[in-house]
């Protein structure tokens, strides 16, 4: 099993400028364990809560399709914000995911960006 630093590098990239977050998932976490995804987002949320960004972008250009544990994961960053007032959007979604959002209904907490960069230049930030 890997160790929890492996489990942060190896699945997900966060990059982080001022108050905005960018959270890249990479395409293995489409392949990893539902029992260890939970412990992947908690590694890759535990810094953001004890400084929590005004906003996050989770950039899934690099993923093709998830599940209810990723599902989690989102709505997880999303609660962090939402008590601040602060959003979570969504950048790089493909049509598999946009159809995934749509049927369970959480096309509408999130904004939806072809790119990150479309979404950090509507967020104030710069590319």
């Amino acid at each position: 099993m890997p160790s929890d630093a492996d489990l942060t590098h190896e699945f997900f990239q966060v990059k982080r400028t001022g108050d905005l977050a960018v959270i890249v998932p990479l395409p293995q976490v489409e392949d990893l364990p539902e029992t260890l995804l939970q412990p992947a987002a908690e590694l890759v949320l535990a810094p953001l809560k004890d400084d929590p960004p005004n906003h996050i972008i989770v950039d899934l250009s690099k993923v093709n399709y998830f599940g209810s544990a990723f599902i989690t994961f989102l709505l997880r960053c999303h609660h962090l914000l939402a008590a601040r007032g602060s959003e979570l959007v969504l950048a790089g979604v493909n049509q598999n995911i946009r159809e995934l959002l749509r049927i369970t209904n959480l096309e509408m907490f999130w904004a939806l960006y072809d790119t990150a960069n479309e979404a950090i230049s509507a967020l104030g930030g710069a590319d």
